[in-house]
């Protein structure tokens, strides 16, 4: 059973920062290791309609994580950063790399900070993302161009992936 998610943690467009949060029925465990293992990532980390062409991830601090995507239109969008702290299975942080092509950073925001936080509640996961733009004008550039419809998209396909491992 999910439970609502917050989209924002201030509902200002002054912020630089988004929050998202959702609630899954898995061990944290799990969620932290289909977050970081490449087989598993690439099942998952994509908007609706989008295709991995390309999922590598150096699960160390300095290490880079990289999906690449491919829209229904054909487009090819990077998702790459730089990991900045790993704690398992309940933190990560990275940063996106500074790449302006896309304004979403296709899930990291460029220049932006992403923290990740993996609360364990009994076999469930409280999955928190917040993510930090460069700026306010970034954050809402990101949210015109979909991050958020894209996250909430993504999750509900994590979703259903960690309920077809069971």
């Amino acid at each position: 059973m999910e439970a609502p998610r917050m989209q924002q943690a201030v509902p200002d467009d002054s912020t630089s920062e988004v929050l998202i949060t959702r609630l899954l029925d898995a061990p944290r465990e799990l969620v932290f290791r289909c977050w970081t293992e490449p087989e598993h990532a690439a099942r998952w980390w994509l908007p609706p309609g989008f295709s991995a062409t390309a999922c590598e991830i150096d699960l160390r601090v300095g290490g880079r994580f990289y999906i690449g995507m491919r829209s229904p239109q054909g487009e090819d969008y990077a998702c790459e950063g730089i990991y900045e702290e790993i704690l398992p299975p309940e933190r990560l942080v990275y940063r996106g790399m500074d790449d302006d092509r896309h304004a979403c950073g296709s899930g990291l925001p460029p220049r932006g900070r992403v923290t990740v936080l993996f609360g364990g509640q009994g076999g469930q996961t409280r999955l928190s993302i917040h993510a930090r733009f460069s700026s306010p004008q970034a954050r809402a550039a990101a949210m015109a161009m979909g991050f958020d419809s894209s996250w909430q998209g993504a999750l509900a396909g994590f979703a259903a992936y960690l309920r077809q491992l069971g």
